[in-house]
């Protein structure tokens, strides 16, 4: 009887326990639909994050399948993302998050899209750095 009368109690007061784990520092989740669209978003889990992202990534025009998950950070941190033309032509993002500062972001863009760095990249520039809510800073 005595087990009883403290089990219940207990067990009432662990349960909010796993609501009050996801409170932590959001993360961030890029997606990319090469040549079409891409999208970002925060969120507290990489499935919301991703849904997130793939959803703006469909509004500017790509099909769903397309969007691709190709970036993670819990936490957020700074992100800088990086326009990169191949010299034949294709070109891309590259998206590097979790960063601890706005000045570490802007060295990390600096060294990736370092002339030859990469001979067979044409063209490489920062086009956008995020902070850690999300909020485009260019």
């Amino acid at each position: 009887m005595l087990i009883r009368q403290i089990a219940l109690p207990l067990c009432l007061l662990l349960a909010p326990l796993p609501l009050a784990a996801q409170d932590g520092p959001s993360g961030i989740a890029f997606v990319q639909a090469p040549e079409m669209s891409s999208g970002m978003a925060l969120a507290q889990t990489p499935a919301d994050a991703f849904a997130a992202a793939t959803a703006e990534c469909t509004e500017g025009g790509a099909e769903t399948e397309d969007c691709i998950p190709t970036n993670w950070c819990q936490p957020a941190g700074f992100s800088i993302d990086l326009f990169v033309m191949h010299t034949e032509g294709l070109h891309w993002h590259e998206v590097t998050c979790g960063l601890p500062t706005e000045e570490i972001a802007r060295a990390t863009a600096a060294a990736i899209c370092t002339q030859g760095a990469r001979p067979w990249i044409a063209d490489c520039q920062l086009v956008q750095i995020y902070d850690r809510d999300g909020q485009p800073q260019m």
